[in-house]
């Protein structure tokens, strides 16, 4: 069903009271596909994050060693990486409804094994690294057909918006999620989070089940999912200076600018007067926060017909507030500075969406997503590199202002040299 074939009445947009203006764009939610997979998103989003909890927990109990935490962190990232790419193409080549199915269903399954194993004490660590690959190979094979199914649900000129409730929904799993295993470990015990996730994961199967067909439209050509339609996609991005541009943005804002690996350093030595894990947890949960509170009040931005301009207004904005953060030596405005890079990061997540799925034609909006993907979940990990890097060279507030700066200066050179993200609008 496309967007299009919705019989609900749109409402005119003047009758709209005005202080609905300011809270978040909620016209997505009147398709009903679209409502279904979203409603999915809102039961997975919190279950994921208590298996991102317990399996670190787990291997930690066993081992007693931070540094088995971070390999298991590497052993999920490879195979994230290499499944996207090709789960991208294979989403633009058969029924993106079908690969849903097929993808969720794996991950329950996974997350029962994850159980499973917990459940009997099993206490392998190679067996929960092998599983968290498996795991997170599912997800990289579904996380494009998802993203990607969004613009064939709702019109084009929804996709902010649609952008800003799946967004906004994800984030508020990231902050609420780990605050639940905290809450629920010493109760309920570690397997018992891993059943939760599997039984949630079952209802986004359904849901899922209840959503319209999404084969590739017609006259697409015919084709296997291999190494040379990853190759394709990749020269369609080089091809078109928006979409490379888009994710540029976010390399830039993420890799110079995400300064999390410096946290623990920040709050012990910064921020030990006020109590070193009060300020772990506040600087922890401050980007989030602020990312959920941007969506609250997406209202305010998600009609904007320039999204280049919104992409690169926010990247700057992302490294001003960096920036402030660095330079801060109290916690609570230290803290001020991170909600609103977690603002900015979400007004930059919605339009960098909104971007790859209006520019990019359906055939190739599959391994878009699969891309994008990739740089999400790299980004993040590379900066933890190099702001760690930094941090000890330099001291952890030097490297957090001056990465913020180099975010503001690098984004503004790029948006200056080359116009196509400043003139893209819908």
């Amino acid at each position: 069903m496309d967007a299009s074939e919705s019989t609900t009445e749109e409402r005119e947009p003047g009758l709209k009271p005005p202080r609905r203006r300011w809270v978040m764009d909620t016209r997505p939610l009147r398709r009903p596909a679209y409502r279904r997979l979203w409603g999915s998103t809102i039961v997975t989003a919190v279950g994921s994050q208590l298996t991102a909890v317990a399996v670190p927990k787990q291997i930690y109990d066993i081992t007693g060693s931070s540094a088995w935490v971070g390999a298991a962190s590497l052993a999920g990232l490879v195979p994230l990486i290499v499944f996207a790419l090709w789960g991208g193409a294979i989403a633009d080549t058969m029924d993106r409804r079908k690969l849903l199915l097929i993808t969720n269903s794996g991950i329950a399954v996974t997350s029962l094994l994850f159980w499973l194993q917990a459940f009997v004490g099993l206490e392998s660590v190679g067996a929960l690294m092998l599983l968290l690959a498996v795991q997170q190979a599912f997800w990289g094979l579904n996380a494009p057909a998802r993203n990607a199914s969004v613009a064939r649900l709702v019109p084009e000129d929804e996709l902010p918006a649609a952008g800003a409730l799946g967004s906004t929904v994800m984030q508020t799993g990231q902050v609420a999620g780990p605050l639940l295993a905290g809450a629920l470990i010493p109760v309920i015990g570690l397997p018992e989070l891993y059943l939760i996730d599997a039984v949630a994961l079952c209802v986004t199967v359904w849901a899922v089940y209840r959503l319209p067909s999404l084969p590739p439209l017609a006259g697409t050509a015919v084709r296997r999912a291999g190494v040379k339609e990853i190759a394709a996609g990749f020269r369609y991005i080089s091809g078109h200076a928006v979409l490379l541009l888009s994710f540029l943005a976010d390399i830039i804002a993420m890799v110079l600018g995400m300064p999390r690996a410096l946290f623990p350093q920040l709050a012990s030595q910064t921020y030990a007067p006020y109590g070193e894990g009060l300020a772990l947890g506040l600087l922890f949960a401050a980007i989030p926060i602020g990312a959920v509170l941007g969506g609250l009040f997406s209202g305010t931005f998600s009609r904007a017909r320039r999204h280049g301009w919104m992409v690169i207004g926010a990247v700057v904005a992302w490294g001003v507030a960096i920036a402030g953060f660095g330079l801060s030596r109290n916690l609570w405005v230290a803290v001020a500075f991170l909600a609103l890079a977690g603002v900015a990061d979400m007004v930059s997540m919605v339009f960098r969406g909104a971007i790859l799925l209006s520019a990019a034609t359906d055939e190739m909006r599959g391994r878009m997503q699969g891309v994008f993907t990739v740089v999400v979940a790299g980004g993040p990990r590379l900066a933890d590199v190099l702001h760690g890097t930094a941090g000890s060279a330099f001291g952890p507030r030097t490297a957090v202002a001056g990465g913020g700066f180099l975010v503001v200066a690098v984004m503004l050179v790029l948006a200056a040299a080359v116009p196509a993200l400043r003139r893209y609008r819908v």
